[in-house]
Order: structure tokens, then C-alpha cells, then sequence
């Protein structure tokens, strides 16, 4: 069953505050989670108002369905205005 990891590095110019940051980021995950039904949480700079990073996976019978998947919610993320991707990594788990 294939597997896929995507790692997101954002930067958010607008957030001020981690209340902010947090509002951003809560829209994100929840939102890819229940539309692309992927698992979604923040994995490093809780502590930083302008910077996250985001980590989604996904599993699916086939690698091209993960693959679109993960298409998706990239797409997703790159279309918030207030936010800016600095770096994004995909890896697929061995079986």
C-alpha cells in the first residue's frame, strides 16, 4: 500500500501574533483534512508567529492516487495569499 509524506516550510508575513498564526494554520489543516482526507498537523516552529512547518500523508491503494492527492492539498496551500511556501519535500515510504 503506498505511502507519502508531504513536508511544507511556510512563512507568514501578515502574522503578528501566534493567535494569528494559529488561525492560518487551523483553516489549513482542518481544511485538508476533511476535503483530501489526508492526516494533517504542524511538525516544527510552534513557537515562531511567522514561521510553520506543515506535514500531510497519505495512503491510497495505488501511488498515483496518493500522488494526486498530495497534488491537491499542495495546490491548496499555495493558493492562501497570506502565506508563502519556502520549501516543499516529498517522500514515499518502503514496504
Amino acid at each position: 500500500m503506498p505511502t507519502a509524506c508531504l513536508t511544507l516550510d511556510l512563512r507568514l508575513p501578515a502574522a503578528m501574533t501566534l493567535k494569528d498564526k494559529r488561525q492560518v494554520l487551523r483553516h489549513l489543516l482542518d481544511t485538508a483534512r476533511s476535503r483530501y482526507r489526508v492526516a494533517a498537523a504542524e511538525l516544527d516552529h510552534q513557537d515562531l508567529h511567522q514561521r510553520a512547518l506543515l506535514g500531510f500523508a497519505a495512503v491510497a491503494a495505488d501511488a498515483a492516487h496518493v500522488e494526486e492527492v498530495l497534488d491537491e492539498v499542495e495546490r491548496f496551500v499555495w493558493s492562501h495569499p497570506e502565506l508563502e511556501v519556502i520549501g516543499s519535500v516529498r517522500s514515499w515510504t518502503e514496504e
